[in-house]
């Protein structure tokens, strides 16, 4: 299921920008999971606090009729897991092969106690957390097939590279269940925005995709 990489003490890359390696008594592991792997499940105690290394993370929920909704697609340098309950509220899974590093949760909210600049991150990272599942909701609610499409792509685009080629490492049953869709109909979409020259595919798998006018992106986004 996984491997343990190594356990050392946290310092400021390794976990959030609060933690100094002042902070000894905060013991870090980091664990490769398999694509396809579960890192933790729904209503499981949220005993750990978690940072993508590499790869990428689905956070996700299986609703009552069996359909999958992703609420979040984590990515390198991306905290998650940090819950205001006991137990996770969603099942968090490996996208691809994927290190992850882990913090206990009762050290960082100890060191959060005393350390204003670890506070301040944690404040601006939930606040960062709460504004995104805003935008989520509201994608969801409001947007049109397409427009949700565009978005997701503006912000992968964002999150990932930011230079106009983007590497999806998740495929487009992924993004279906993000964007509330179906497969066909994000498929769609993306061949309509390709045949209005808003984008191109690169590759045989069609996981990395060049952004070519923005603009016509961003209309659909706003």
């Amino acid at each position: 299921m996984f491997a343990h990489v190594n356990v050392r003490p946290a310092n400021i890359p390794s976990i959030l920008g609060g933690l100094t390696a002042q902070h000894a008594n905060c013991i870090t592991s980091e664990f490769h999971y398999r694509k396809g792997t579960e890192i933790y499940g729904e209503k499981e105690p949220a005993e750990y606090v978690y940072q993508v290394v590499s790869g990428a993370v689905r956070s996700y929920k299986l609703l009552c009729d069996g359909r999958r909704q992703i609420g979040a697609f984590h990515l390198v340098g991306d905290i998650f897991g940090l819950e205001n309950a006991d137990t996770h509220r969603f099942t968090a899974e490996a996208i691809v092969d994927t290190n992850v590093r882990l913090i206990r949760r009762t050290s960082l909210e100890r060191v959060a106690d005393s350390d204003f600049a670890l506070a301040r991150n944690l404040l601006i990272m939930t606040t960062n957390n709460l504004q995104h599942a805003e935008d989520h909701m509201l994608l969801l609610g409001r947007k049109t097939a397409l427009e949700r499409v565009a978005a997701f792509l503006l912000e992968m685009d964002r999150r990932l590279t930011g230079i106009g080629v983007v590497a999806l490492p998740m495929c487009r049953r992924d993004i279906a269940d993000y964007l509330g869709l179906t497969l066909e109909t994000v498929s769609r979409a993306l061949s309509k925005l390709h045949s209005y020259g808003a984008l191109d595919f690169l590759g045989s798998n069609q996981r990395e995709i060049m952004l070519v006018d923005r603009d016509q992106l961003f209309r659909l986004d706003n």
